[in-house]
C-alpha cells in the first residue's frame, strides 16, 4: 500500500513540486506522491538557474509563456511574501549598445506593453546611466517588474508544504519504465514498482524520454544547452547595481550574456549557450556517448547546425576562451576586465527541438488516458511555476474524476 497512490508526479524540480503541492492543496483527500531520481529536490535546472523573477516582457503575446509568466509572477510574489522567502523587485535595464539595435529594443518594448506590463518605458543613455552608471548604452528599456529570488528555496517550500499536508516524496528513485492499463498506471523504478490512477511527468531534461515510455510520439527531442557563468569579483561588484541585459537576438531563444545580482549576494555574468555532451553535463568535460549520439543523429539538430553554425562556433569559443567571454561582457560594461571575473557555476537548459529543426519556444503538454506529460518548460518556467503547476493540477483533478 505504501507504493500505491491516486496521483504520482515524476520529477522534483520546481514545476513538479508546484504541481504536486497544488493538487495536494486542492484535493487533500487524494494520495499524492512524488518520485525523484536524485537525493533531494531541485538539483538540476531549478538549482542551477540565475534566480531572476521574469516580468514577461520577451514573450509572444497570447503564448503559454506570456500568459503563465504574467499570472505566475503575481502568484510567486504572493507566495514569497506569505512564507517569508527572500526576494526583491529591483528592476532591470535591457540595453541597446549600438544604433542598429534600436529596432529590436522597440519590439521588446511593444511586447511588454502587449503583455500588460505597466511602467515599462524607453529610457535615454543618460537615464540608463542614472540606473546603471557603468553601462554603455545608446538607449534602453526600463523594466520595473523584474526581480531576484532563490528558486531552490521556493521549491523547497513547495515540498515542505506538500509533505506537511500528507504528501509523500520518494527520492533516489529512478523511473525505469511505465506500464499503462485501464485505470491503473504502473511505474517501474530502481526501488520497485509504484502504482497510481494517474501519473504526471515533469521530468525536465528527460521529459521526452518519459513521454516515449508512455507511447507518446511528441516529435520532439530534448537538446541540452549548457550555460556557463563567471562571477564578478567582490571589489568589482559595484559596477552592477541590479540586472543588466542586452537586446535579445530574435533569431535565438537565448537572452545573451548579461549581469545578474543574486539575492544571496554576488554578481553573475553570463551565460554562454553551448551544446552539452550529456543531458546533465554541467562541466565542459562531462560526456555521455549514448545521449550525445542521440542528439547528433537527430535530423532536427542537423538543421539547427546548418542554419546557426556561426553562432554555435562563437558560443563554443567563448566557452573555452575567457578572453572572448569577457569581450562579450564588455559590450555592456566596458570597465569589466579579464582579471575581474572568475569562473562560476553552470546550468543546463532543456530545449525541445522538432524534426524540422525548430526550437520550440513555448510550453508543451501532452496527455494520454492515464498520464500528463510536460515536455517543454524552458525559462520563464521558474517564475511561472505556480501558474503552470496550477494548470496541470486542474487537468489532473479533472482527469482523475473522469477515470
Amino acid at each position: 500500500m505504501d507504493n500505491s497512490f491516486d496521483i504520482l508526479v515524476i520529477g522534483a524540480g520546481i514545476v513538479g513540486l508546484s504541481t504536486a503541492y497544488q493538487i495536494n492543496q486542492q484535493r487533500p483527500d487524494l494520495r499524492i506522491g512524488i518520485l525523484e531520481k536524485e537525493s533531494g529536490p531541485s538539483l538540476h535546472q531549478t538549482g542551477h538557474n540565475s534566480g531572476v523573477i521574469h516580468s514577461g516582457i520577451y514573450y509572444m503575446p497570447g503564448s503559454e509563456k506570456a500568459v503563465n509568466c504574467r499570472k505566475g509572477y503575481d502568484m510567486l510574489l504572493t507566495f514569497c511574501e506569505k512564507y517569508d522567502i527572500d526576494h526583491e523587485i529591483c528592476g532591470k535595464v535591457i540595453v541597446a549598445t549600438q544604433e542598429n539595435e534600436r529596432p529590436f529594443l522597440d519590439k521588446v518594448l511593444k511586447r511588454g506593453l502587449q503583455n500588460g506590463l505597466t511602467g515599462v518605458r524607453k529610457i535615454s543613455a543618460q537615464e540608463t546611466k542614472e540606473i546603471e552608471p557603468h553601462v554603455a548604452a545608446v538607449e534602453a528599456v526600463w523594466v520595473p517588474q523584474a526581480g531576484i529570488v532563490n528558486y531552490k528555496q521556493v521549491a523547497e517550500k513547495y515540498l515542505e508544504l506538500f509533505t506537511t499536508n500528507g504528501g509523500t516524496a520518494h527520492f533516489n528513485t529512478k523511473v525505469l519504465g511505465l506500464v499503462h492499463e485501464p485505470g491503473l498506471q504502473t511505474v517501474r523504478t530502481s526501488k520497485g514498482d509504484f502504482s497510481a490512477n494517474l501519473i504526471i511527468s515533469c521530468a525536465g531534461l528527460y521529459s521526452d524520454k518519459l513521454a516515449s515510455m508512455s507511447g507518446i510520439d511528441t516529435g520532439l527531442k530534448i537538446i541540452p544547452f549548457r550555460g556557463e557563468y563567471y562571477d564578478l569579483k567582490k571589489e568589482k561588484q559595484h559596477l552592477v547595481n541590479n540586472l543588466i541585459y542586452p537586446v535579445p537576438n530574435p533569431a535565438f531563444p537565448f537572452l545573451g550574456v548579461h549581469y545578474t545580482r543574486m539575492i544571496e549576494g554576488g554578481i553573475e555574468a553570463g551565460p554562454s549557450a553551448v551544446l552539452a555532451f550529456k543531458r546533465e553535463g554541467y562541466s565542459r568535460w562531462d560526456i555521455h556517448f549514448g545521449e550525445l549520439w542521440e542528439v547528433l543523429a537527430f535530423k532536427g539538430f542537423h538543421k539547427i547546425v546548418k542554419e546557426n553554425w556561426k553562432f554555435g562556433l562563437g558560443e563554443i569559443y567563448r566557452s573555452f576562451s575567457k578572453r572572448a567571454f569577457v569581450k562579450a561582457l564588455q559590450h555592456l560594461i566596458p570597465d569589466v576586465g579579464y582579471d575581474d571575473l572568475e569562473r562560476g557555476n553552470a546550468g543546463v537548459r532543456a530545449m525541445a527541438c522538432d524534426k524540422d529543426g525548430n526550437l520550440i519556444d513555448d510550453f508543451r503538454i501532452f496527455e494520454t488516458a492515464g498520464a500528463i506529460h510536460l515536455c517543454n518548460a524552458p525559462s520563464p518556467a521558474a517564475t511561472a511555476s505556480l501558474s503552470i503547476g496550477n494548470t496541470i493540477a486542474q487537468k489532473a483533478i479533472e482527469k482523475y474524476a473522469m477515470a
